[in-house]
């Protein structure tokens, strides 16, 4: 295992970190994600565009390792904003990580906003036919206490008013929350629950709510 770089920013130690020939991010410690396989997070934009209807507008949280910009960057989306609150990470997507993103940070309809979520949401006008949230463990584990009013009643209701008429709002999961859907689904709509197998373990999941209105 090779360190490729430590960076400590306001939320504490951030490394890049490489084990043969793939990349891990971790995060004072704690493993956030790897490049081994990218089925789940692929399947986030999956599920998200396939409710959201043709050539929609989409936000993805967090840039992660990149197979979600990836696989939005395959889509038929007319513009894909980025928002990721470490400058590091985007940096990597210009250098080693660059492969797992498909080089999507060069595709014109991409945007990036290197930003807390939760601030830009709170701040911005923008509104979307999808929302990707991919910023965390999931909503019952938390990286950092802050991002927990994401997925509170209050970051629910902020997500939805970003959401154009009848979107959708795609939230990854290490692990099935049931007590989450049924707040999403009364914050946003009709919220259904796709598992991702993995190698071990629970399987990944994402859950997938429509809007009311």
């Amino acid at each position: 295992m090779d360190i490729v770089e430590r960076v400590v920013t306001d939320r504490g130690e951030l490394v890049l970190r490489r084990r043969d020939e793939h990349y891990e991010l971790i995060s004072n410690g704690v493993f956030l994600m790897d490049t081994r396989s990218g089925e789940s997070e692929r399947a986030l934009v999956r599920e998200a565009l396939a409710a959201a209807g043709p050539r929609p507008r989409l936000l993805i949280g967090g840039l992660g390792v990149g197979f979600s910009l990836a696989e939005a960057a395959r889509s038929d989306a007319t513009e894909i904003v980025v928002v990721e609150i470490e400058p590091a990470v985007v940096r990597w997507h210009r250098g080693v990580l660059r492969p797992f993103s498909a080089g999507a940070l060069d595709d014109p309809r991409v945007r990036v906003v290197t930003a807390d979520l939760t601030a830009w949401l709170d701040t911005t006008t923008d509104r979307f036919d999808a929302i990707c949230l991919d910023v965390d463990n999931g909503p019952d584990w938390t990286v950092f206490a802050g991002n927990s009013r994401l997925y509170a009643p209050a970051g629910l209701d902020l997500l939805r008013a970003r959401l154009n008429p009848g979107g959708v709002l795609a939230v990854w999961s290490a692990a099935d929350s049931p007590r989450f859907a049924a707040a999403l689904d009364r914050s946003v709509g009709p919220t259904r629950t796709v598992r991702i197998p993995v190698p071990r373990g629970e399987p990944d999941v994402v859950h997938v709510a429509s809007s009311r209105s």
